[in-house]
């Protein structure tokens, strides 16, 4: 389509890539943000997920400046924190800190906040935040072993992924479910939409 505005997702994840996809969205280029992603000593998570968010999308907006084929593109950017009251639950690296944030979700409500930055082609910023409440089932050392080996928790926040096994985990969910995966659509889509980004262009490539 002549004329379109570009579009750069301030991402690497293949979860966040698949929803905007979902959406009938094609981002032009992934600009995966090298970030510190480490809270802030005493930092809430809302406030975590919102200056997270911010620098990722700072971060990717100076490297497409420097690119003639991307200068002026929209950026859209997010980061996800999963927590339990104040305390933000590690991205599992280790099987330890996954086997940790098993634990503590276990049979207990927590959320998930994901802050989502569009950064405008006049380099305007617009943030949004979404919040996910979640309660896990009590987990069984059975559950908590069979799902460290599989595998489906590393480098995720909380230590599970939603859209896989841990889905099985879920007895009860409030709000959006798109936000737990990574990226809330009706919010991503609506600060793109605010924006005048033509949303709706690749819908008939959609199916």
């Amino acid at each position: 389509m002549l004329g379109r505005p570009k579009l750069v997702l301030a991402s690497g994840s293949p979860r966040r890539l698949a929803l905007l996809n979902q959406a009938g969205i094609e981002p032009d280029a992934l600009q995966p943000a090298d970030v510190d992603e480490t809270p802030s000593k005493g930092e809430l998570p809302r406030a975590c997920a919102n200056r997270l968010a911010r620098a990722k999308a700072e971060a990717a907006l100076a490297s497409v400046k420097l690119n003639d084929n991307l200068r002026g593109a929209f950026i859209l950017a997010a980061d996800t924190v999963v927590a339990v009251g104040r305390r933000i639950l590690p991205k599992a690296e280790l099987v330890d800190e996954a086997s940790q944030c098993l634990r503590l979700l276990s049979g207990r409500n927590h959320r998930v906040y994901t802050a989502v930055c569009l950064v405008t082609p006049n380099e305007a910023f617009r943030q949004r935040l979404v919040e996910t409440r979640v309660r896990f089932k009590r987990l069984t050392e059975e559950d908590i072993r069979a799902y460290l080996d599989a595998g489906e928790w590393r480098g995720k926040a909380g230590g599970y992924a939603i859209q896989g096994i841990a889905g099985s985990f879920v007895v009860k969910m409030v709000g959006s479910y798109t936000n737990v995966v990574g990226l809330p659509l009706y919010e991503s889509i609506a600060l793109l939409g605010g924006e005048k980004f033509p949303v709706r262009a690749g819908w008939l490539n959609a199916s």
